[in-house]
Formats: C-alpha cells, sequence, structure tokens
C-alpha cells in the first residue's frame, strides 16, 4: 500500500510539473551528455587525495582519446573501446602513489541527484556515466561532465559553456535547464524531478 501511495504521489507530482512548469527537455539533455564518476576507496585524507589524482590522470587520458569526438554516441563508442586502457591509467596511477587499490571501470546509465558546477546545474535523472571504482569505492564520490569536456574547465564562462554544448547537439532551449538553474521554476521542477526520481526508486 505504502510503495503503490508512493507511485501515485510521484505520477502527480510529475503531472504537476509538467502542467505548471511548462519547461520541456530533460530528456535530451540526459541524452546528450556523460559524466564521469570517481568513487575513493574510504573517506581518510590519504584515500580522498588519491581519489583526485586517479580523477586527473582519468581525465587526461579522455581528453586524449576524445579528442575528435563530436557528439555522444561517438563519444559512448570511444570510451567503450577503452575502458581497459582507461583502467589500466588509472590503476598505474594508484600503484605509483604507493597503493595496492583495485581499480574497475564501467560504462553504463547511473542515476545523479541534482548537481551543480560553476556556473551549471544538471536536473536529477540517469545519465551515460563512466564509473572509475577505487578499492571498496566506499567514500566521497566526485563528478563532472566528461562529454562535452567541462572537467578540465571548472571557471567555464556562461558564454563558453554554451558554444561547447550547441556544439555537442543541444538546442538553445535544452541548454537553458543547465544555466539558468537559479531561476525559481527550474529550480522547483529540479526539486520536483528529484523527488520524484526517489520515490520512484
Amino acid at each position: 500500500m505504502k510503495r503503490a501511495f508512493g507511485f501515485f504521489l510521484a505520477a502527480m507530482l510529475l503531472v504537476a510539473a509538467f502542467a505548471i512548469l511548462p519547461i520541456h527537455g530533460e530528456a535530451a539533455v540526459y541524452d546528450s551528455v556523460i559524466r564521469l564518476h570517481v568513487l575513493a576507496n574510504s573517506d581518510s585524507d590519504e584515500d580522498q587525495a588519491l581519489k583526485l589524482t586517479v580523477r586527473d590522470a582519468v581525465l587526461e587520458k579522455t581528453q586524449e582519446i576524445l579528442k575528435d569526438a563530436t557528439t555522444r554516441d561517438e563519444a559512448e563508442q570511444i570510451l567503450g573501446q577503452n575502458l581497459e586502457a582507461i583502467r589500466l591509467c588509472a590503476e598505474a596511477c594508484v600503484r605509483k602513489q604507493g597503493s595496492a587499490d583495485a581499480v574497475a571501470v564501467s560504462l553504463g546509465e547511473e542515476n545523479y541527484p541534482t548537481r551543480e558546477y560553476e556556473n551549471l546545474a544538471f536536473p536529477s535523472g540517469e545519465y551515460l556515466s563512466l564509473r572509475v571504482m577505487i578499492g571498496e569505492a566506499q567514500g566521497q564520490n566526485w563528478w563532472c561532465v566528461l562529454f562535452p569536456p567541462l572537467c578540465l574547465s571548472a571557471a567555464t564562462t556562461k558564454a563558453e559553456a554554451e558554444e561547447i554544448f550547441l556544439s555537442a547537439g543541444l538546442t538553445e532551449q535544452q541548454y537553458r535547464i543547465i544555466t539558468d538553474s537559479d531561476n525559481a521554476k527550474y529550480k522547483l521542477r529540479f526539486k520536483i524531478l528529484e523527488v520524484a526520481q526517489d520515490l520512484f526508486d
């Protein structure tokens, strides 16, 4: 009964969101980007520092192999063909730091909460995600947008980000979803989507 009520409430929230807030295009955001998710072994200072070192090594590797990718489909194919190379790169970084932690790398759909970056915010939902798991992968994690390539540009201006996203296939309306997140109606919509996602899960 409780689960049925949860589904009913989630459905009502979604109906309200789309009826009251006529903003469309979230699906295109999900389908146009690839996220990077790096999970540390634990929350110890050493493991968290290692996570960031591995992050930098993986970003350098993926920047190299994705340099000619112009669409998410191309980027997905390239990443899929290079998962072992990415894993070996991350593992070499771990070993160089004196750790014996295992490293696993996967590419697949993953649920993300609403996430804010320097000038952008992404609605909660399922995104294609490159996951790099270090050791037990029980520590605090780190996210960014791997494609279009925004990970290496934390201070990317809105104008620069817009050019990057439009070149990757997003429309101006879809791009506004991730840049106008300070707008009250976008904030409410993001929150409704996140609550609904939690209920369905």
